[in-house]
């Protein structure tokens, strides 16, 4: 583990590129940067984050963050709050919740926004530009940190036109989380897990006949868990579900329709029980599935449910047969949509210390995510004592080094494609859909939506 957390920081630096447009730009910022806060000027801001969507470990890491934030600074007050809306998955709620909130006339001032919506989050829900506000001075001081640097690339991915517009906030690749107690009950060998798609098959039916339990589930395949992870499953097949250029959509490849007939057979088979994003998780939390592939953003709950009760595992993604898996990223960054200089000045201060060497050492410890300050890994005051303890974060650290990015669709209907596509895997995989015939259909009716060259 000690060698691996070493060379976490290089492969952050080459592996994290190309979310969003991140043209080079010589110019400097061209506003005066916001005043700061005086003293006793109190100073209220509401923080929209889906992670209080999400019970336990997220919400509960969070209060503890923004009870300190605001011990640090006793003159600004944090209302945190959920993204508006009814979705299993509350990440899925974000830009919905934003732009109701506008129509309104009251938009949360600091908000925790994907990777894929990074360019509808600048040109159409008017994400401001840190540069703008505090300086680029100060944007990068933020970014080179006390002790632990953001790792280089990292820095850029939530870029456009060359201004930085939001704090790169947290990442995972999808680790494949086994449960080593159900292995031995049916008969596996939990040192020696799946490390193909049909190995996974074969030890989801040993699990499923042998232990009454579920096999595995792919969270993946259903809308309400975004397409982030199921890229990754077309990837590692050899597709794209679009093209490199961003013009063509190809999610009717066939090896994306190679990729949805293998999730529906582990459904046909019994092997995958039929569950919503929510249900598959809390089943593996409880010691109810085999596997599970997924973002480490669920780990603590995994290991809270595993604790006393189960032996919990992980490994890096399976392949399709001798091909290489290409693993892709899930998260976030920070932005501010606050208009008043003061509420913009304390949206900063928030995104500082969100961003801090401090507040990932919580939030790795309590989530599971990767902390963008890579150097805490080595640092024994910071994640080295954690990171040697937890062999769980070795497949992230593996999976960096050959991982792409989480493409986003273009356009201001991206939204209806990429939930389109989604709505068309659910189908396939969950409801005995035509894989070729359903994933043409999507791409189709997807394509009519994409912006004019």
């Amino acid at each position: 583990m000690g060698s691996g957390a070493l060379v976490v920081s290089a492969l952050l630096s080459t592996a994290c590129g190309g979310l969003g447009s991140t043209t080079a730009s010589t110019s400097t910022a061209g506003s005066t940067p916001i005043p700061e806060l005086a003293p006793d000027q109190s100073v209220s801001i509401v923080f929209e984050s889906y992670n209080y969507g999400l019970a336990g470990a997220w919400t509960d890491t969070f209060d503890a963050l923004i009870a300190e934030f605001e011990k640090q600074h006793p003159n600004i007050t944090v209302t945190a709050q959920k993204p508006q809306g009814n979705s299993p998955n509350p990440a899925t709620d974000t830009v919905s919740s934003i732009q109701s909130q506008m129509v309104a006339g009251a938009a949360p001032d600091v908000a925790q926004l994907g990777f894929s919506d990074l360019d509808f989050t600048i040109d159409q829900l008017g994400a401001k530009s840190l540069d703008d506000l505090v300086g680029r001075e100060e944007v990068q001081r933020n970014f080179d940190g006390a002790r632990h640097p953001y790792a280089p690339t990292a820095r850029v991915l939530a870029d456009w036109d060359g201004e930085t517009y939001g704090v790169p906030f947290v990442f995972s690749t999808p680790v494949f989380y086994y449960n080593a107690t159900l292995f031995e009950q049916a008969g596996l060998d939990p040192a020696d897990p799946p490390t193909t798609w049909d190995e996974v098959a074969s030890a989801a039916s040993a699990i499923a006949s042998k232990t009454g339990k579920g096999g595995v589930y792919l969270d993946c395949l259903t809308k309400s868990a975004k397409d982030w992870c199921f890229q990754s499953l077309v990837r590692s097949n050899g597709g794209r579900v679009i093209s490199q250029d961003r013009s063509t959509l190809e999610f009717d490849g066939e090896d994306a329709v190679e990729a949805t007939t293998m999730a529906r057979s582990l459904v046909d088979s019994g092997a995958t029980p039929k569950l919503s994003q929510q249900q598959g998780y809390e089943a593996f939390a409880r010691g109810d599935m085999g596997m599970i592939l997924e973002t480490s953003a669920i780990q603590g709950t995994f290991v809270k449910g595993a604790t006393d009760k189960w032996d919990l595992r992980a490994t890096t993604m399976p392949s399709f047969g001798s091909k290489p898996v290409v693993p892709t990223n899930s998260g976030a960054s920070l932005f501010t949509f606050a208009a008043d200089p003061a509420k913009q000045r304390a949206s900063w201060e928030l995104i500082e210390f969100l961003t801090s060497e401090e507040s990932y050492t919580a939030i790795s410890k309590g989530i599971g995510y990767l902390p963008l300050r890579t150097g805490l890994i080595d640092d024994p005051d910071g994640l080295k004592d954690w990171a040697e303890s937890s062999p769980l974060i070795g497949p992230n650290l593996t999976q960096l080094a050959t991982m792409e990015p989480w493409i986003s669709m273009p356009g201001n209907d991206y939204l209806q494609i990429r939930d389109g596509m989604m709505d068309a895997v659910e189908s396939i995989v969950y409801q005995g859909a035509d894989p070729a015939a359903t994933l043409t259909a999507a791409r189709e009716q997807a394509t009519t939506l994409l912006p004019a060259s």
